[in-house]
This record gives C-alpha cells, sequence and structure tokens, in this order.
C-alpha cells in the first residue's frame, strides 16, 4: 500500500538514521532477502578485526584499553563495534556506571570470537610447523621482574634462528595471568608458582636468587655473615602488595620470628635502585636486576645469613594450548641455556665480593 512503513519502522524514524541497538529489524530484513541464510550474511557484513576488538573489549573491559593494545584509536575501534552491531542487529555494549559490559548478545558473539580466533591460531601454528624454524613467529608475555633475564635469551635464540618474527609483552602478574587465560602469547616467563593448576604447565628453567642491596656507603656494606637479626631494625623499601619477591622476603623474616621495619613501597626494581642510592633504605632484589652495577658503583650486596633466597623462574603455559615448533624449540632452548645465566649471575656475584672487600679494607684502614 501507498505510504505504509516498513515493517518494524516506527514512524518518525528512517531506517538511515537508526542507532546500531535499533538496527535489528534492518539485519533480519537482509538476512531474510539472502535466502535466509544467517551465516552466509555475516561472513559478507563483518570481519575478523571486528571480531578480534570485540574479543580484546570483552577480556580488558575497555574501548581504550583494546585500542592501546591492538595500536588503533579510539574512535576507530567504536566505529568497527558499530558496524559489528548493526550486523548482528543487537547492541553488543551496555554501560553499567562507569564501565562496560557485552550484552546477552554480545556474549554469544565473544564466545563465537573465542573459537573462531582459537581456530586462526591452531591453524598458523600448523603452517608454521610446515615451513620448519625458517619462518614463524613467537610471542613472549613476561612478567616486569623477569624484563632482566627474558630478553637475554630471546636475542641468543634469535641469532640462532634469524628468521623467526617475535615479540615480547612485559606487564606485571595481573595482566600476565589475564594473557595466560586468554592464550594472547605463546609462552610466559614468570617466578614461582603460588598454588598448584592443572589448567597451567609450569617448566623452571633459570636462577633467580633474592639478594639484600643496600647503598654502597651503608654501615654493613663491608661486614660479613650478617646475621638477620641485624636487619630487623633497618629501613626496608619493599615491591608493591603481590610482588612475589616481596612474599619471599616477607615469609623469610617471619620464618626466623621477624618482621621487617617498612619504610615504603615502591612499584618498580629501577624505583628501588634509586631510592637506595639515596639513603632511603635496604631492599631484597633479584640478582638478575643488578648485574649491570656489578662493576662497582653506588649498590652494594649485604652478605647476610639465609641469602640469597633461592627461587626460580619458569616458562609457563597453557595445557589446553597446543604449543608451536617455534614455541617448543624456545622452551628447550631458554632450559639448555641455564648454564650462560648461571655463569652471568656468578660473575656479578664475584664482583660484588670484590667490592665487599674493598669496603671492608678502607673500613678497617681509617
Amino acid at each position: 500500500m501507498v505510504g505504509r512503513k516498513p515493517k518494524g519502522v516506527p514512524a518518525g524514524s528512517s531506517r538511515h538514521s537508526a542507532m546500531p541497538q535499533d538496527a535489528a529489524p534492518d539485519a533480519a530484513e537482509a538476512r531474510t532477502q539472502s535466502g535466509g541464510n544467517g551465516s552466509d550474511y555475516l561472513i559478507r557484513h563483518t570481519t575478523l578485526r571486528q571480531l578480534q576488538l570485540l574479543e580484546a573489549i570483552v577480556r580488558l573491559g575497555s574501548f581504550t584499553r583494546a585500542a592501546e593494545e591492538l595500536f588503533l584509536t579510539q574512535p576507530t575501534v567504536s566505529m568497527q563495534i558499530k558496524k559489528l552491531s548493526e550486523a548482528i542487529g543487537a547492541p553488543l555494549f551496555r554501560h553499567v556506571g562507569r564501565t562496560i559490559e557485552p550484552t546477552d548478545a554480545g556474549r554469544e558473539v565473544h564466545a563465537a570470537c573465542r573459537d573462531i580466533l582459537s581456530t586462526l591460531s591452531n591453524l598458523e601454528i600448523k603452517l608454521a610447523d610446515l615451513k620448519g624454524l625458517k619462518r614463524g613467529r613467537l610471542r613472549l608475555g613476561v612478567l616486569t621482574t623477569a624484563k632482566y633475564v627474558a630478553p637475554e635469551i630471546l636475542g641468543a635464540f634469535c641469532r640462532v634462528y634469524p628468521g623467526i618474527d617475535v615479540s615480547l609483552k612485559v606487564t606485571n602478574r595481573e595482566h600476565i595471568l589475564e594473557r595466560l587465560m586468554g592464550h594472547d602469547d605463546d609462552l610466559y616467563v614468570m617466578g614461582q608458582p603460588r598454588e598448584a593448576n592443572d589448567q597451567i604447565e609450569t617448566i623452571p628453567f633459570a636462577p633467580n636468587p633474592l639478594v639484600i642491596v643496600a647503598s654502597a656507603e651503608h654501615p654493613l656494606a663491608g661486614e660479613r655473615s650478617i646475621p638477620l637479626q641485624a636487619l630487623a631494625e633497618e629501613s626496608f623499601i619493599l615491591r608493591e602488595s603481590g610482588s612475589g619477591i616481596r612474599d619471599a622476603v616477607l615469609a623469610h623474616f617471619a620464618a626466623a620470628g621477624l618482621t621487617p621495619r617498612v619504610r615504603m613501597q615502591l612499584g618498580s626494581n629501577e624505583a628501588i635502585k634509586r631510592a637506595i642510592v639515596g639513603g632511603l633504605g635496604i631492599a631484597a632484589l633479584s640478582l638478575h636486576s643488578l648485574t649491570l652495577e656489578s662493576g662497582g658503583g653506588r649498590l652494594a650486596l649485604l652478605d647476610v645469613e639465609g641469602f640469597p633466597i633461592m627461587r626460580r623462574w619458569h616458562l609457563v603455559y597453557s595445557k589446553g594450548r597446543e604449543l608451536s615448533l617455534v614455541a617448543r624449540t624456545f622452551l628447550n632452548f631458554a632450559i639448555d641455556y641455564e648454564p650462560e645465566i648461571r655463569a652471568r649471575l656468578a660473575e656479578a656475584e664475584a664482583n660484588f665480593d670484590g667490592m665487599r672487600d674493598r669496603l671492608s679494607a678502607r673500613s678497617h684502614s681509617t
């Protein structure tokens, strides 16, 4: 009939001005006109990039963080999600206070996204295996405190296999666990596992000794066999809550019936080293973070009874994810590289020992 509005379009509105949440009638009509095959419609009107964006937004809980992770602008992300919403015919996200969460339709699309992206990732692994190690890709997620050891191993690996494209994501424990659960990387470098988890595989591959560090001007810098009790009244600088180093140090003191006197908490090893040099206190750090300072300078290792605390770095991956040939090769390479790491740590420790002897001689001569 002349003048009759199309079914599903309210009076006074036009199809061109509809927002994504009002797009369901158009999408349904288009699917009907395409022969009723909804899968054909979505294949023609959605892109893998849109699905990747939706997965990242749901995982990270933010359009902004998804844009940063995928190196896109936020307007681009919003526009692509709007197009995906129009193709689906339903809103995919809703605002809850200052946060966003997926709608029922968004959760369904997200579940499908994970299946699709996982299938493509496994296909990429199989194709890379067919090519051998002349080409391929390796993605590593690295705990912030492991940034002192992972690049060294990765550099040695790339010298042996120059055709491998590598990426290194350095972040805190919380985000590493998020990436592990999301299968975002091939392998992860982390510290001691805090609890058993039958969903992940953890393989120790390198020593990670924790040592007590002070300013070279500290009165104890030249002393030998310092009892742990002597540190109880020193001002300690600790990592933030949740840090593996912090937990190990506090547990070590607690086992001896002691509680360190905490002066401040800082979020990075570099900030802690600067605070030590500034005379603000002493701290426990990974010896890996001190190798560049071991040639003699403003930092000293204290010879404390019960230290170093011997820990290990671990290579971690999800048991539900098949490792590529490249990832398996890197895992074995890292395990075999342990003697090189031990030699580097022994050299650093010897340098600090020599520095301690010089400080001791100087203090006794004055």
